[in-house]
């Protein structure tokens, strides 16, 4: 089976506009590769699947939580690839330290929690793409949201997620890191 495809449009471009604010990581540089720190360790690959450590700054006012993803546009599926999703985030919490994607939650400011990602599990799954196609881009979002709590389970599917978390998203704050394995 070839992989061979266009890439895909960057999904933020199609949500309703909000001021963007900064993240930024010492993990990796925006549009850079990331670190083997940060990929998923299995299917032959050899990563420390840790999430990578962000710090964010310029959330528009009136913000009253965050919610964090990492998600993969260019997974070969119709819907992307969700490998991170954290919410409850206080509003006076502007940073995550490397690893805060442990399963379990503790490595979590008190009160914010994992959601499932794709990989079915709550935490952090790291880059995998399929060996010998295009360089994924792994879009790692702060979401400034205008509540501390959006009432979902730990069980709710990424795609709800997602929706629930663009109807409350006042502001957003995105880094992009590549990934590609070699065939």
């Amino acid at each position: 089976m070839s992989l061979e495809r266009p890439e895909a449009p960057n999904p933020y471009d199609y949500l309703p506009e909000v001021p963007r604010f900064t993240v930024e990581s010492p993990s990796f540089t925006d549009g850079a590769n990331l670190p083997e720190d940060h990929v998923f360790n299995s299917w032959g690959l050899h990563g420390g699947n840790s999430s990578p450590a962000l710090t964010w700054s310029g959330a528009p006012e009136g913000t009253k939580g965050y919610a964090v993803t990492c998600f993969d546009p260019d997974a070969p599926t119709p819907s992307g690839f969700w490998h991170w999703i954290v919410v409850g985030i206080p509003a006076d919490v502007t940073s995550l330290p490397a690893g805060a994607g442990t399963p379990g939650d503790a490595d979590l400011p008190q009160g914010a929690y994992h959601l499932s990602s794709d990989f079915g599990t709550r935490g952090y799954g790291g880059c995998a793409p399929p060996a010998g196609d295009i360089a994924h881009r792994y879009q790692f979002v702060v979401h400034a949201l205008d509540t501390d709590d959006m009432g979902l389970p730990e069980t709710t599917p990424a795609g709800q997620a997602a929706f629930n978390m663009t109807m409350h998203t006042l502001g957003r704050a995105i880094i992009t890191g590549f990934y590609q394995v070699k065939a």
